[in-house]
């Protein structure tokens, strides 16, 4: 080694960072109801959505019955090309049980999956599992499955690659804590966690999104003395998970990620009078801040979410005008596109990505300063054939590593060996006697 460059002048470019300790606010976030439909109301009772975007189409699902509950519901669902003309293409029953809440997601296998609440009188109580139904095209439909046994209700499914993560929750006995579950397949699940949250009250539907990190995020509804809805993140693999209280009752909870870094809530509002809204969600403290209400009231709520580029299409029900009926809302959310949150993230600082405009200032790189030489290979196993030189700092110390060979030979030959120094300026270093070899 002839020539090194300062290593400091190299590492000076390595810890330039932009950095942003601000949550996003809600007055970050606007929205703008462009336009609100009926799109269903055949039945008597019309209940409980979900919404997808699949094969170029809108499928919408939801519960059709008498009332709201305590008969034998039917899960419809109809499709779409524009959000304005819709068709049946499914009805879904399963013979003793009131099916509820239907929940559709895209597998990785390009099949349409369909849950369900698959509820049934048991002693004088109300008893949930969660059925299962598959389509390829749209159009025909798997019978209904069991795939978690009455007395646990899996609500609702969010995909991570080839991975599906849902809450379960007590719909009779051990309500005092949900859990965290886990499929390939849909119909074999998994505990990831069977204590998500554990505690006196009774936490029950819950969604799990997450971002494009991989970070979960998760709205969780609390029912009893306690009712404000929990807020929660996690890492992988998701098993701890850190919560706050928003501070709100939040019925039917659906929530979106949205590219920007902003996370907006969908559900039902108590406050004021029952209604489905839109809130704007702070992971950091948990805060639930209201920015839209939708045309609605009365028996109402659990929306379905898609995204598609900055229009926010949001299926819903309510029984505002007179009949409790299948809504579909078309909202527009600038901050989708114009802007990117990075909330309380570091960002490397090395390009245009994150600035908008730039006046009186320049990014300019550092240009490394020639310092000679600062470490011969002089040692019996190093040799004119040392190389691949990596230096990492370490607090205060600069730790360099590299492999020394006496001799040329061929990659991974006996003569090869890895040697260490280090210094605490980058500029004068040692071979200090470690004692291994």
């Amino acid at each position: 080694m002839n020539r090194v460059y300062s290593f400091i002048s190299l590492v000076a470019v390595g810890v330039l960072f932009f950095i942003c300790n601000l949550p996003v606010s809600a007055d970050d976030l606007e929205v703008e109801l462009i336009e609100n439909r009926r799109i269903w109301d055949r039945a008597p009772h019309n209940a409980f959505t979900d919404l997808v975007r699949w094969k170029s189409r809108f499928y919408c699902a939801f519960r059709e019955g008498l009332g709201h509950a305590g008969d034998i519901g039917k899960l419809r669902i109809i499709a779409s090309d524009d959000g304005v003309s819709w068709e049946s293409v499914g009805l879904l029953s399963l013979d003793g049980y009131d099916l509820r809440d239907a929940s559709l997601s895209i597998m990785p296998d390009d099949r349409l999956m369909v849950l369900g609440g698959a509820q049934q009188s048991r002693d004088g109580e109300r008893v949930t599992g969660t059925v299962a139904s598959f389509s390829d095209d749209g159009k025909t439909f798997d019978q209904p499955k069991i795939v978690i046994p009455a007395g646990r209700w899996l609500w609702r499914v969010t995909w991570l690659g080839d991975t599906a993560y849902g809450v379960s929750y007590g719909t009779n006995k051990n309500r005092s804590k949900s859990a965290l579950l886990k499929t390939s397949d849909g119909v074999h699940y998994e505990t990831v966690t069977d204590a998500l949250i554990a505690e006196d009250g009774w936490p029950t539907e819950a969604r799990v999104r997450f971002d494009e990190l991989g970070r979960a995020y998760c709205l969780h509804r609390r029912d009893g003395a306690d009712d404000g809805a929990y807020f929660g993140t996690a890492s992988p693999p998701y098993k701890d998970w850190s919560w706050h209280d928003t501070g709100k009752k939040f019925g039917g909870p659906n929530f979106l990620v949205l590219p920007g870094g902003s996370i907006l809530g969908a559900g039902r509002l108590y406050e004021g009078g029952a209604r489905t809204g839109l809130v704007q969600l702070n992971p950091e403290d948990g805060s639930m801040i209201p920015v839209l209400r939708l045309p609605s009231g009365g028996d109402t709520s659990y929306p379905g979410m898609v995204l598609d580029d900055d229009i926010l299409w949001l299926s819903y029900y309510s029984s505002h005008e007179g009949k409790s009926s299948i809504y579909l809302a078309k909202i527009r959310i600038p901050e989708t596109s114009d802007s990117i949150k990075i909330g309380n993230r570091v960002e490397l600082f090395v390009d245009r990505h994150l600035v908008d405009s730039m006046e009186g200032t320049q990014l300019k790189l550092h240009h490394p300063t020639p310092a000679e030489t600062v470490l011969k290979f002089d040692k019996p196993w190093e040799g004119a054939f040392c190389g691949y030189i990596t230096v990492i700092q370490d607090e205060e110390k600069f730790r360099m590593y590299y492999r020394g060979s006496p001799k040329a030979g061929g990659d991974n030959s006996d003569s090869e060996v890895t040697c260490y120094a280090e210094s605490n300026d980058g500029v004068n270093w040692v071979k200090p006697q470690i004692g291994i070899f």
